[in-house]
């Protein structure tokens, strides 16, 4: 007579941790998801080995009722976002927001130049000890699109240097932005394939849950093998090589200065 309690506590507590899993998996795919830099393109904000998580529903579409209830907005100049790519939908990208519909976007010497006025940015770094004419001087110089072995980045970057400049400037057409990481000088960005669509658009960093020192191909490991050697690695070197001092950091966006 005394084992159905016993029986009874077990399946709720039971019942409990599979509501509990099943409120998670909700929550990591309707309101937020994790996401691990594999590439040093937004050095310093973002490092290789930042976990970061992604709101969700930053940029979602608000509904009749949601849209007084959460906080929905449209990317702005300055936030970072996290996004598909243009050329690969199967690969997501975090880069930072230069410009949004109708603006007007030039580089020189490095420097960009929104709507004719000098931008200041704190933010970015350029750590290559060489110029290069069209990465620094977009888009002035024409370049030679046959340097891309991917036929869709190709394209896109064809399409947006033939269509949208117009007196030496990139104009940013409606529902796309341009985004560029910050580090300038080692960033595959919008000057290389194109504008980001809105739909494209999937979330805002807001959150380092965790980082950790690791090259960026344990990072993007693709066998099994691979995996394994990262997880080892993990086991053998987490005090050591986790940045405590970047845990549950918050990424934070730059307010547009001009």
């Amino acid at each position: 007579m005394e084992a159905a309690p016993e029986r009874s506590s077990i399946r709720g507590f039971i019942a409990e941790w599979a509501a509990t899993i099943l409120i998670m998996l909700f929550a990591s795919t309707s309101v937020a998801w994790s996401y691990v830099v594999p590439t040093g393109s937004m050095e310093n904000t973002i490092l290789v080995g930042d976990h970061i998580i992604v709101d969700k529903l930053a940029y979602a579409p608000s509904g009749s009722l949601s849209k007084y209830l959460l906080p929905y907005e449209e990317p702005k100049h300055g936030d970072i976002i996290a996004f598909r790519s243009p050329g690969d939908i199967d690969m997501t990208l975090v880069k930072r927001v230069i410009g949004v519909p109708g603006d007007r976007i030039r580089l020189v010497d490095g420097q960009v130049y929104r709507n004719g006025v000098l931008l200041k940015e704190p933010y970015a770094v350029h750590k290559s000890l060489y110029r290069d004419a069209y990465r620094d001087n977009f888009p002035a110089v024409s370049l030679d699109q046959d340097i891309f072995s991917d036929t869709r980045q190709r394209e896109l970057l064809r399409d947006m240097l033939e269509r949208h400049v117009e007196g030496g400037e990139l104009v940013v057409p409606p529902k796309a932005y341009f985004a560029m990481g910050d580090n300038r000088d080692n960033s595959l960005d919008s000057r290389y394939w194109g504008f980001v669509p809105r739909e494209n658009i999937m979330g805002k960093p807001v959150i380092i849950y965790w980082s950790y020192d690791a090259p960026t191909d344990q990072l993007m490991a693709s066998s099994a093998r691979e995996f394994g050697d990262h997880l080892l690695d993990v086991a053998t070197h987490f005090f050591t090589r986790t940045r405590w001092s970047r845990t549950f950091g918050v990424v934070r966006g730059y307010p547009d200065q001009q």
